[in-house]
């Protein structure tokens, strides 16, 4: 593990002394149970004001959603649900952008209770990809599959330090594969969840090409944090933790991606969580979170912790963290993944959700080896959704929704404060739709089954029509891109 650099607040020595008050951190626990005592029977006129808030893609206090979770009235929370959706389509359009997550190791120096990969696990397949395994599942995800955007998952273990991500991010990077159709096939964009590392290892992980960083606190109360990650072990520190994402823009990376695990402690304490960790963010950097995160803790091998989990979220209440987060933060990308199963992901998606995953295997390797048992001792937890990528495309188009493979905006230099400030006002609707258009038809050539191509042809049709309506300005260039994508040229965008 490198040594803490000695630049900026975040990242000293002296880190805690410069940005805690009495030793306190920017999660005041008082406060927020106090608002959410406070916030008891709201005013139906107080929450039709807080929706028009939202539906200016501004985010909330603390206060105020504090209100919107403390909400009983079926009605009230069908408008909150409507006005999420709108949000949605006003900052995201209509589109839905896939991934697949990659683990590399499941190796970890941790002792979570909650989680399989956790060190005491005797009953975990302990392995650590090379890079040439890292290659090979690259060109399945790339080639095969059609992915081209990852979230890559390292555990805290020596093994998987600063050097052998920057390494495998590069490796990944560099794999050049082909489609069934002979169209060149590559990642184009690696988002990373890591260890909280301090700033000068962030800088060189940026300097590898990272997208975003994620890092999730799992539970802001403290107590409950500190039960559950044991003294002793590196994530046992909560603070650490806590201030990765400042590290994480003090080193230059523009996107950080926060969330939370919901069924460590009350869900509606962890919404206030992550509320006042996106405000925090604002306040110090101008910017808050590119993405906001919201797994359910699921099954996981030799991990009791999580059959009697005392603070467990059944579904209703899941719809209620979707909305109520959208309405919250209503220029985040929202991610929804494979914990859930199908049905759900069906019903909450069209909540606010922007992004999600498909094809998806997290045991360590089992892309390349072609497996998605369930009983694989080399993966954290079990999942509750496996379908393909064609198939979860396919369903999208079903819901009216056009699926997104662009990664433009990262190389256009729209990250940080300049896609907030896109994101607040709408305008990346604009370029997200024209990019969306031009990838979905690459994917539909390269990867797509026939029944799925024939459904994305015909969202692709509504979606030029609606460019044609509502961005004339656009609709020739992108009848031109367009056609150079049908003859085969590929990575084109705006």
């Amino acid at each position: 593990m490198l040594k803490t650099s000695v630049r900026g607040k975040y990242s000293s020595m002296a880190w805690k002394d410069s940005v805690l008050s009495a030793g306190k951190d920017f999660i005041d626990e008082s406060l927020i149970e106090e608002s959410l005592f406070f916030a008891r029977n709201p005013d139906r006129g107080r929450i039709e004001d807080i929706l028009q808030k939202s539906l200016a893609i501004e985010t909330l206090l603390p206060e105020e959603t504090a209100l919107l979770l403390q909400v009983k009235d079926p009605v009230l929370w069908e408008k909150m649900r409507e006005t999420a959706a709108r949000i949605k389509k006003k900052v995201y359009d209509n589109r839905i952008v896939t991934f697949a997550p990659l683990y590399l190791s499941n190796l970890c120096v941790n002792n979570c209770a909650y989680c399989g990969f956790r060190a005491e696990n005797g009953a975990m397949t302990r392995k650590t990809l090379s890079l040439e395994e890292v290659r090979k599942e690259a060109e399945v995800l790339a080639g095969t599959i059609g992915h081209k955007r990852l979230i890559v998952v390292y555990g805290e273990h020596p093994s998987t330090d600063v050097e052998y991500i920057v390494s495998t991010m590069r490796a990944i990077y560099d794999v050049k594969t082909a489609t069934r159709t002979g169209s060149p096939a590559r990642i184009r964009r690696i988002n990373v969840n890591a260890p909280a590392f301090p700033t000068e290892a962030l800088t060189r992980i940026r300097d590898a090409g990272i997208g975003t960083y994620q890092v999730f606190q799992e539970t802001y109360h403290h107590a409950t944090y500190q039960r559950l990650h044991p003294a002793g072990t590196p994530k046992s520190d909560y603070q650490w933790r806590l201030y990765c994402m400042h590290r994480a823009l003090e080193a230059g990376i523009d996107d950080v991606g926060i969330g939370a695990l919901f069924g460590l402690y009350d869900w509606r304490f962890e919404v206030m969580g992550l509320v006042c960790h996106a405000r925090e963010l604002e306040r110090a950097f101008g910017i808050g979170p590119h993405t906001i995160s919201f797994p359910r803790i699921e099954p996981a091998l030799n991990t009791p912790f999580i059959q009697n989990a005392e603070y467990a979220v059944n579904d209703d209440d899941f719809k209620k963290i979707v909305t109520v987060l959208r309405l919250s933060v209503p220029y985040a990308g929202m991610i929804l993944t494979a914990r859930e199963n199908a049905r759900m992901r069906r019903e909450v998606l069209p909540l606010g959700c922007t992004q999600t995953d498909a094809s998806t295997r997290i045991g360590v390797g089992n892309y390349s080896r072609n497996s998605d048992t369930q009983e694989d001792r080399k993966q954290q937890f079990m999942l509750g959704d496996t379908r393909s990528l064609d198939e979860v495309v396919r369903e999208l188009a079903r819901m009216g929704n056009i699926t997104s493979f662009c990664t433009a905006g990262y190389r256009c230099g729209r990250t940080g404060q300049c896609i907030m400030e896109l994101l607040r006002s709408g305008k990346e609707g604009h370029f997200c739709k024209l990019n969306a258009i031009l990838t979905f038809r690459e994917w539909l050539d390269d990867f797509a089954s026939d029944e799925t191509k024939a459904l994305g042809e015909k969202i692709i049709m509504q979606e030029m029509q609606e460019v044609q309506q509502h961005l004339p300005q656009f609709h020739a260039q992108l009848c031109r891109e367009y056609r150079k994508v049908e003859q085969g040229e590929r990575d084109i965008y705006f």
